[in-house]
């Protein structure tokens, strides 16, 4: 079934993100993509509601307004903002484990987090990168995640297919921590690829930095998602509610 932005769950505010549950969580995000991506892909849609959903990106918090939706989120929290919200909770000696890119990216991550978190423990996996893993593969990253007991556990590897390889496995992750799909931001903190300036973010304009920057790769995204995304909206403002 669709995703219903009107009556979907979402964390509205960094508060509301403070108060979450310690012990196994999934964490997801959801932007005009994600949300485009949902209305045809039903596991995705089962597996951005299977866990916490916060608003990565001003669009969202403006259809949910709009829509007078049963939760309308005060400010966008971007998946750079989860992640850094979540590392500044970890206590000394902890774990955090980046499951997901390339080995040279991780290499990267590694590498920052001794600057800015020298008492974290770190560990990496890099999957294979096809579209989907065959038993062993998927068997073997299992392992290693569980091998490594995080404390924080963040996976990398693009949406819709991050967030169902976690839904799709978490009853195989015997792990006692926020698990958290955050994507782009794996190469936003090896310094791979650069967050539009603050002025672009403040004014809901990273997408159009984005498309900028990678126009032959982004355009489809932004140009014919964004269209998509107004009409999907569009659609649920003027839906009628369903009777009992």
């Amino acid at each position: 079934m669709p995703v219903k932005l009107k009556h979907l769950r979402l964390v509205r505010n960094l508060q509301e993100l403070a108060a979450l549950p310690a012990g196994k969580l999934m964490i997801n995000t959801i932007n005009a993509h994600s949300y485009n991506v949902a209305q045809r892909d039903g596991r995705f849609a089962d597996a951005l509601q299977a866990g916490e959903l916060v608003p990565d990106g001003a669009s969202i918090v403006k259809a949910c307004r709009w829509l007078k939706a049963d939760f309308q989120p005060t400010e966008r929290i971007a998946g750079w903002d989860l992640f850094q919200f979540e590392m500044n909770r970890l206590g000394e000696g902890q774990c955090v484990m980046f499951m997901g890119s390339s080995p040279s990216v991780l290499e990267k991550i590694e590498e920052r987090m001794k600057q800015e978190y020298p008492t974290t423990r770190v560990v990496t996996y890099s999957p294979p990168y096809k579209p989907s893993f065959n038993e062993e593969e998927n068997l073997q990253i299992i392992e290693a995640i569980n091998r490594a007991n995080p404390d924080l556990l963040w996976i990398g590897m693009t949406a819709p297919k991050q967030e169902k390889w976690v839904y799709d496995n978490w009853s195989k992750l015997d792990v006692h921590c926020h698990v958290g799909a955050i994507g782009a931001v794996f190469d936003f903190y090896a310094g791979t690829l650069r967050r539009a300036p603050l002025w672009w973010q403040r004014h809901g304009l990273e997408w159009l930095h984005r498309l900028l920057k990678e126009p032959r790769r982004m355009w489809r995204r932004y140009l014919v998602g964004n269209t998509k995304f107004m009409y999907y909206i569009l659609k649920e403002k003027l839906s009628k509610p369903n009777k009992l």
